[in-house]
């Protein structure tokens, strides 16, 4: 069971989760994609190759030509930018003996424009933030407003409007943006790992308390029925296969979706502390076993994360340069 995992770069906690996972549950190579050839991950994986960006028409083939030559039993998309693209080849993977570890397509596509999102969790019942297009805001919406692009990812391009003048003015800056209430609560991702039918098998949510990047940088885990039943409610109005992760933030008491990403997040390391092994439950799940779905997992757990460095010399990095295929050998 060899997986690979895509678009790496710093992912070196989800990579060490996924080798843990492999000592544990079945023996097998972690192998990564990347392309930028500093990478950290890159030189912690048994075996890292370079691939052009995920928008490039070969992408695809690079990362089935990667499954061939390493015998991948599993790939696991990280980056929300490739997850359509991947989704829509699944049975060209499934044909090379991986298993696609994403939601479907249509799942991607949806979670991708957040305005789309929240009106389709509204149609479903779930509490979402109300958003607006830039054509579509009410007279007497607040002056106290979020915008953001329409799709988009990490917080980039994220602002707070704090009066008419700045609506004005970031509704010209921000590339097709989208505008949602401002919310005004404590900030939550909710972290749930689903089966191949949607099904959930664990839901972990966790409050963001301080933000860098678009990451947590600190945070804790909470026992939350509220948080736990939206996070369901989710699973029941969009089809879901594997890790997903739901963003909401608090009005006054009723926790309300703002985002979802379809993928591992940046915090799940506080997840995977906590007790509820995703990266586990996926290897089991493409061995085709049946993970036994457990809500149990330490509450007000604290994480509090730093840098940590990767130090090579510089031959290491010259050799790494290749025209195609692989990076280097073992780490």
């Amino acid at each position: 069971m060899n997986i690979l995992m895509t678009a790496a770069s710093r992912r070196v906690p989800l990579l060490q989760a996924f080798q843990a996972a492999l000592g544990a549950v079945h023996p097998g190579r972690m192998v990564v994609s990347d392309i930028d050839p500093s990478s950290p991950a890159v030189h912690l994986a048994d075996r890292a190759y370079r691939v052009p960006i995920s928008s490039d028409p070969g992408y695809v083939d690079a990362l089935l030509e990667i499954c061939a030559a390493e015998k991948i039993g599993l790939v696991v998309p990280t980056i929300d930018d490739e997850l359509e693209t991947l989704a829509l080849a699944r049975e060209r993977f499934e044909a090379a003996g991986a298993v696609l570890a994403c939601s479907p397509a249509e799942t991607a596509a949806l979670c991708n424009d957040k305005y789309r999102t929240c009106a389709h969790l509204v149609s479903h019942g779930v509490e979402a933030a109300r958003s607006w297009l830039s054509g579509e805001i009410p007279a007497d919406a607040p002056d106290l407003l979020f915008i953001k692009p329409r799709v988009g990812r990490g917080g980039v391009g994220a602002h707070l409007i704090r009066n008419r003048r700045e609506r004005d003015f970031f509704l010209e800056y921000v590339d097709n943006p989208v505008v949602q209430e401002f919310l005004e609560g404590p900030e939550y991702t909710i972290d749930m790992f689903c089966d191949w039918n949607g099904q959930p098998l664990a839901v972990v949510p966790r409050e963001r308390v301080l933000i860098r990047a678009g990451v947590t940088d600190r945070g804790r885990t909470v026992k939350s029925a509220a948080l736990d039943a939206l996070a369901r409610s989710v699973a029941a109005a969009v089809p879901f296969a594997g890790p997903v992760n739901v963003q909401c933030r608090m009005r006054g008491a009723t926790p309300v979706v703002f985002e979802i990403n379809p993928r591992f997040s940046g915090g799940i390391p506080l997840t995977i502390a906590a007790g509820a092994d995703f990266p586990a439950m996926l290897v089991q799940l493409a061995l085709g076993q049946s993970p036994s779905a457990s809500n149990r997992f330490r509450a007000d757990l604290w994480m509090t994360s730093y840098e940590a460095g990767v130090f090579l010399p510089a031959r290491r990095l010259r050799l790494s340069q290749v025209d195609r295929g692989s990076f280097s050998g073992a780490a």
